[in-house]
This record gives C-alpha cells, sequence and structure tokens, in this order.
C-alpha cells in the first residue's frame, strides 16, 4: 500500500510565490522558529500547505500569491543589498519608497557598485531570473584606473581564470581613455561574485567604477539612482511569457526617501 501524497505544495514554496522572500531564505526563517501554521510555530520546511492553512511570518499573516511584478531600481553607492546587514550598514530596502509591497532583489550589486537592479514580489521568477541558464546578457559601464590593451582585452573576451576560480568570456569593448582613467562597457552571462572587479586586478587594473545599466531586457535608462520604477505587465508578460489575469495599475516613478 503506497502512501498518499500529502495535498498543496511546500511551505517555502507558497511563501515565496507570496513575496515573502526567496524559497532559500523561507526555508532560513522556518528554521529560526520566525514561521506559524495555523496557530502551531514550525521549525522544519517538510511541510505541505493549502489554501485552507493560515501562514504567520513574523506576526504577520502571509497572504495569497500575488501577480509576478518586476521593479527597475537605480541603486545608488554606498548600499548593501540585503534585507539586514550585521554590520548595521543602509541597505537598498531602507532606501525604497515606505508604499513599495515586499520585494526581493534579482542577484546583488556590490555597497561600492550602481546601476540597475531588478526587484521581484515573486520568489519563483527571482529564482528563474538568477539562473545562468537564462543566459541573459548584463552590461555595466567600467572605469579603470589606468588602461589596458587589445592583447588584455581579448584575455577577458577569451575567459580568464583568477586565483583558481575561471570566468566564462566577456563581451568588453574599449570606449575612451580620460586622463589616468579609461572607460570600458563590460557584457556578462555569468555574473559570479565581484567577478570584473577581480578580473581587473587580474590584469593590473583598478575598478574606480561600476555602473550596470541593463539586466537582459531591461534597461536603466535614464532613471536617476534612488528611483524605483514599475515595469509594464505587458512588457513582463511578453519578456518571461507569463500570462496575468489582472493588472496592476504601473506606478509612477518615484524618487528615493529624504
Amino acid at each position: 500500500m503506497t502512501e498518499e501524497t500529502p495535498k498543496g505544495d511546500r511551505i517555502a514554496k507558497v511563501m515565496a510565490r507570496a513575496g515573502v522572500a526567496s524559497r532559500r531564505e523561507a526555508e532560513r526563517m522556518i528554521e529560526a522558529g520566525r514561521v506559524s501554521v495555523n496557530g502551531r510555530a514550525i521549525d522544519s520546511p517538510a511541510l505541505n500547505v493549502t489554501d485552507a492553512d493560515k501562514i504567520v511570518v513574523d506576526g504577520k499573516p502571509v497572504g495569497p500569491a500575488d501577480v509576478p511584478r518586476i521593479w527597475l531600481y537605480h541603486k545608488p553607492v554606498g548600499l548593501v543589498t540585503t534585507d539586514r546587514d550585521e554590520k548595521g550598514r543602509q541597505t537598498i530596502y531602507d532606501d525604497l519608497p515606505e508604499d513599495m509591497p515586499r520585494v526581493m532583489s534579482v542577484g546583488r550589486l556590490d555597497l561600492t557598485s550602481e546601476g540597475l537592479l531588478l526587484l521581484t514580489n515573486d520568489g519563483a521568477l527571482k529564482r528563474r531570473l538568477e539562473l545562468p541558464s537564462t543566459g541573459w546578457l548584463r552590461k555595466y559601464r567600467v572605469r579603470i584606473k589606468g588602461s589596458l590593451s587589445e592583447a588584455k582585452l581579448d584575455q577577458l573576451r577569451q575567459g580568464i581564470t583568477v586565483d583558481g576560480v575561471h570566468y566564462q568570456g566577456m563581451e568588453v569593448q574599449f570606449d575612451r581613455q580620460q586622463g589616468a582613467n579609461a572607460w570600458l562597457t563590460v557584457g556578462l552571462r555569468e555574473g559570479k561574485n565581484r567577478e570584473i572587479r577581480r578580473a581587473m586586478e587580474a590584469l593590473g587594473v583598478t575598478v574606480n567604477r561600476l555602473l550596470r545599466i541593463s539586466y537582459g531586457p531591461f534597461r536603466l535608462n535614464d532613471l536617476k539612482a534612488g528611483a524605483v520604477e514599475e515595469v509594464r505587465q505587458r512588457v513582463v508578460k511578453d519578456q518571461l511569457g507569463l500570462g496575468t489575469t489582472e493588472k496592476p495599475k504601473p506606478k509612477p516613478q518615484r524618487r528615493r526617501k529624504r
């Protein structure tokens, strides 16, 4: 006699769909004792839930899954791409408008990097956009101290290994020399941690400004630092093949809080 498959979906998956956190982050929240189901605290994500179950996180009820949405955010320098920072530094979530729904970042930009950061309310969509198999090109404007010959740029185009970590070939274009600095446009499909900075250091130059200008089909354009702009649902549907039953009213571009 075979056991009957439990009804519903894993609780971490349901939490991710509701925009609480990514599935992995939701599992950590559960293990930390921050989640209860039907009034009982749980400490293991090995639980299936249905629409009839009441999920509460940090004392707040988890609502039904929202329509997948994406926002463009121009991250300024000096903010950490995380919801909490153990060193007490300001995060991107401190900078977002107060009326924003709960969102997650698609990938990260480090403290000293700036530019386009995608935000979404959907954990499954976040994971999908971060997967290397998605193959979306991420473009950066990069300012380096010094200059690089075409031979060295070719090393980046062919792929480079730094301290045992291999970085796939980059799309690299030399734009101009500006005094002691040079500007490059760099495209990545992999996006490993501090990839551009480490690769440049291996070639003997230092990155002193790094600005992401696009992520796949989404572009920074003239979005000001600290501003947020929601992607229209029609565009989300066209670019990601997502169907929607309702269309949230696009919100106007907003400045960051002062």
